[in-house]
């Protein structure tokens, strides 16, 4: 059942019709004041929504809490966790799910307030948001969605007119976060936890159902649903590897089962190129650094094969079995597709079995000599080497002439492969002193218009304009390690 209106909200609630274990009905925690800071027009329009009602009154009373829009039904969800290699009970404790937003071409999305108060799940926090991570998860993941990459996507912010309590007073804020859904791979673990058998079965469905509609009905549809996320995964750590992307805090329940990036706290971009970097403060062991991401992913997904071995087979050394099977073939997948964007990084179009090691002494110059990663390619990409630090450098000069022999033995024209190049590598990524510049001024002095303009160049990363060049500067060297908070 939908309902529609002249905003667009065009609701339906398929997660509520879950057992009731899944979620808590929720009622809004209103705001003082709220106010809008930025909306997100061509997402709204995609969704079905319009602008203007978006920007009104009652609009921005939907954004920030205040009221239910016609046909929503709140409620909080309920999943749990594997953080740092510790399991814990979870939840939504500061995010509210208003239902799922049915678009003009019949797509599902949920739409979900970040910061909108305490639930039950809160375990003693508040449930509230400051301005300055809401602005930086609409920024980074507005700049993966322009990559290609799927992600969450930032629908608004609206600014509470209340100052939250942390290590100082700080302005309030909510997102209004757009995903295909907000399925994690803790929410199985939550339902073979808490839940029963029959449970975690319909969970299964529900999602097979939302996600994996190609699952064959008539096979193991639950080794099939472990496949495809597996597949899905495996895709997904790859294109944040190939644009340096570190996600931050890689627990079981910020992976998401629709294979989207979700949950944006103490992520960064990648300057200089090493494995072992680490932006999140609170990642002392290196646990999520770029170098392994990659594992962690496995890691997580053998944590959702185990959720599924009562759905797998009835015996349960023969589930086991089943499970370490599938998981087995995970890193293959990421492997064959890190290597397939590596091979369009550098505009190769055909295979030969020197190409894994092409890449990797690249990657070990770049790390010697600390080169950056994002302009390094780039450089190569517009074939001004000039401008890197691996210029005159013996040993990339000789790889250089490799590299130019390997394109010479394929069929495919220089100009074929600089196209490739320019729509592989990007010219620009949203810069961690860019997004801290951006969100110093739209916090600290009410200015959005530098933030406005990071978005317009983060938008068309794949450009190589004139425009983007001062994005593509370092920043000024600093004897302090750049670090990012969680921002809860």
């Amino acid at each position: 059942m939908t309902n529609q209106n002249e905003t667009g909200w065009n609701f339906d609630n398929s997660y509520a019709r879950l057992p009731e274990i899944f979620f808590t009905n929720q009622n809004l925690n209103p705001v003082r004041s709220p106010n809008l800071i930025i909306l997100n027009s061509p997402l709204a329009a995609s969704l079905g929504l319009t602008v203007e009602k978006l920007q009104s009154e009652d609009g921005i009373a939907v954004l920030a809490g205040n009221r239910i829009p016609e046909g929503g039904s709140p409620l909080a969800q309920a999943y749990a966790g594997h953080q740092f290699g510790h399991f814990t009970m979870l939840g939504d404790g500061r995010a509210l799910l208003l239902g799922e937003q049915i678009t003009p071409q019949g797509e599902r999305f949920d739409l979900q307030l970040k910061g909108s108060g305490r639930t039950r799940y809160s375990r003693g926090g508040d449930g509230r948001a400051a301005l300055g991570p809401m602005l930086r998860e609409y920024i980074i993941s507005e700049a993966m969605h322009a990559l290609g990459i799927p992600t969450t996507r930032s629908l608004a912010v609206v600014e509470t007119g209340e100052a939250i309590a942390r290590e100082t007073y700080l302005p309030g804020a909510i997102l209004t976060r757009v995903a295909f859904s907000h399925i994690r791979v803790g929410t199985f673990q939550y339902a073979a936890k808490w839940g029963t058998v029959e449970e975690l079965r319909t969970l299964a469905d529900y999602t097979i159902k939302r996600h994996y509609l190609d699952i064959d009905a008539d096979g193991n549809r639950y080794l099939s649903l472990l496949q495809e996320v597996i597949k899905r995964q495996a895709a997904l750590v790859a294109k944040w590897q190939l644009v340096g992307f570190i996600h931050g805090v890689m627990n079981t329940d910020n992976m998401a089962i629709s294979g989207e990036t979700i949950d944006y706290g103490p992520c960064a971009f990648m300057d200089t190129y090493d494995p072992e970097t680490v932006f999140s403060s609170i990642d002392v062991q290196g646990r999520y650094a770029y170098g392994n991401q990659p594992y962690i992913a496995g890691w997580n997904l053998a944590r959702f094969a185990e959720t599924l071995l009562p759905l797998l087979h009835d015996d349960q050394e023969k589930a086991v079995k089943i499970a370490q099977d599938a998981i087995s073939g995970y890193m293959e997948k990421y492997q064959k597709n890190w290597l397939a964007g590596m091979r369009a990084k550098l505009g190769i179009f055909n295979e030969e079995e020197e190409d894994a090691t092409l890449v990797e002494d690249l990657l070990n110059m770049m790390q010697k000599y600390r080169a950056d990663y994002t302009n390094t390619f780039r450089a190569l990409t517009i074939d001004k080497i000039e401008v890197t630090s691996l210029n005159g450098n013996l040993e990339f000069m000789q790889w250089h002439e490799k590299w130019q022999a390997r394109l010479g033995r394929q069929e495919n024209s220089n100009e074929s492969s600089q196209k490739l190049m320019r729509n592989s590598n990007p010219a620009v990524i949203p810069r961690n002193h860019r997004v801290e510049e951006a969100l110093d001024a739209a916090v600290n002095e009410g200015d959005l218009s530098v933030m406005e303009k990071l978005l317009n160049v983060l938008s068309k990363p794949f450009a190589h304009s004139s425009e983007q060049e001062e994005y593509c500067t370092l920043p000024a060297p600093s004897n302090l390690p750049y670090r990012t908070f969680c921002g809860t």
